[in-house]
Order: structure tokens, then sequence, then C-alpha cells
């Protein structure tokens, strides 16, 4: 559960980084491109952003070790 938290929260991460950097440099928000311009589906998916965002920050630093949940890491 913890690795799947982990990768999950990394991959939505890189999604609103990538995200970020279109808007950044071209004008170009491709979520809303996607989805349309805050329609439910995107404001979940900006949400969902921004608690891995949140996720990602917090078990970037607590310690993790073999025998805490047998996952490898």
């Amino acid at each position: 559960m913890y690795r799947f938290l982990r990768n999950a929260s990394y991959i939505l991460v890189l999604i609103g980084a990538l995200n970020w950097g279109l808007v950044g440099m071209f004008g170009f928000d491709l979520i809303a491109y996607l989805f349309g311009i805050m329609t439910p589906l995107t404001r979940i998916l900006y949400g969902l952003v921004g608690l891995s965002a949140i996720v990602s920050a917090v078990t970037m630093y607590t310690e993790h070790t073999e025998d805490c949940c047998g996952c490898e890491f």
C-alpha cells in the first residue's frame, strides 16, 4: 500500500509539474484542454494533484525501513 501511494502520488505530481511547465512556457493548460475548463473532472484532477504533492512531501522525508511494512524501498 505504501509503495502504491508513493508511486501514484509521484505520477500525479509529475503530471501537474508538466502541466504547469506548459502553462508557464506556452500558456497552454493541457488538463483544461483535455477535460474542459473547470469542469468537475478537471477540478477533481487538480485536487488530486494538490493532494499528491502533500503526500509526496510527507513520504519523502519519512524514514522507511525494510521491517516497517515488508516492501522493497
